[in-house]
């Protein structure tokens, strides 16, 4: 079988040159957390927020449980990373096992705080309990809670997006439908859920683009930290993971720093291929680690602002 243009390419530039010599830093960045559910998380958690900083994220979202379980510690986060460490800040709001008054009050808060960005998410039903099933008193879905956030103030609203099709999606035009309603309710721009191969997001901006979705879709990134974890994450999202990803990173859950070199090659080789595409902007879902995403973001010839980190 003969090679194609796009093989025939790749070859001579592989050739040529370092696949990323001279990629010149012209992308933006953006980092999600979680928080944390201990002192010694909180300190593993800050650290990685300073070591990404001096990349001049456009923003550090920070999650939000099940049913506003760790709704505090959110807020806390939220704050402390837009008022300490200077980054625009996001705090991510669901649906799940609140009144639409008290996620309007959760909101309130927010803007009172000086935070102007919300991550809005329908949210997952809680451990344990099945299918999503709206609170009777609460918005049904992220559409609902977009159009009432924007009641409450103007904030700047990120949604989700999946490449792969939501699990709960009859299929993959009612999953872009629903897509263009949330941005049709205010939304700014969509993260999408983590994926694994390039394809696969070229494919979903080519057909949301048709689908008439002219709003800003950004791919998120995660670095494998942990294989294992990565198949348990993939199953519930519906992530599909190549074969080719359990061949090599077979044997290396025992060892981290082999992994962890191993994770960073193969996910700034997708980044670059992202980029290959026209891809400018990238979300990262560091797990509260930031070596990896660090990692990459230098081999897309980002470089820390005012000199080394």
């Amino acid at each position: 079988m003969s090679p194609t243009l796009n093989q025939m390419k790749e070859a001579q530039t592989a050739l040529d040159t370092p696949l990323f010599s001279g990629l010149p830093g012209d992308i933006d960045v953006s980092f999600e957390f979680f928080p944390p559910k201990s002192d010694r998380m909180g300190d593993t958690l800050w650290q990685s927020v300073e070591t990404l900083k001096p990349f001049g994220p456009r923003f550090a979202s920070v999650t939000y449980g099940a049913g506003g379980s760790t709704r505090e510690r959110t807020h806390e986060q939220v704050v402390r990373i837009q008022n300490e460490a200077g980054i625009p800040a996001a705090a991510h709001l669901t649906c799940v096992d609140a009144t639409r008054a008290e996620v309007d009050e959760v909101a309130w808060h927010y803007w009172e705080s000086g935070i102007r960005h919300i991550v809005a998410l329908r949210g997952d039903a809680p451990d344990g309990s099945g299918q999503y099933v709206p609170h009777p008193g609460g918005y049904a879905n992220a559409i609902e809670l977009i159009a009432g956030l924007k009641k409450v103030a103007d904030f700047e609203i990120s949604v989700a997006a999946y490449p792969e099709v939501h699990p709960d999606s009859p299929d993959a035009q009612a999953d872009l439908d629903n897509l263009k309603r949330k941005f049709d309710a205010g939304a700014t721009r969509a993260i999408t859920q983590f994926f694994f191969d390039p394809r696969c997001f070229f494919e979903f901006r080519g057909k949301a683009a048709a689908a008439g979705i002219n709003g800003e879709i950004v791919p998120g990134v995660m670095p494998v930290l942990s294989f294992a974890a990565v198949q348990r994450m993939s199953g519930l999202c519906g992530t599909a993971i190549p074969d080719w990803m359990e061949g090599i990173f077979d044997g290396l859950d025992e060892r981290p720093a082999a992994r962890q070199l191993v994770s960073a090659t193969i996910t700034a080789e997708l980044c670059r291929r992202l980029y290959a595409g026209g891809v400018r902007q990238y979300h990262f879902y560091t797990l509260n680690r930031a070596e990896l995403s660090y990692a990459i973001c230098h081999m897309l010839g980002m470089r820390p602002q005012g000199g080394t980190a």
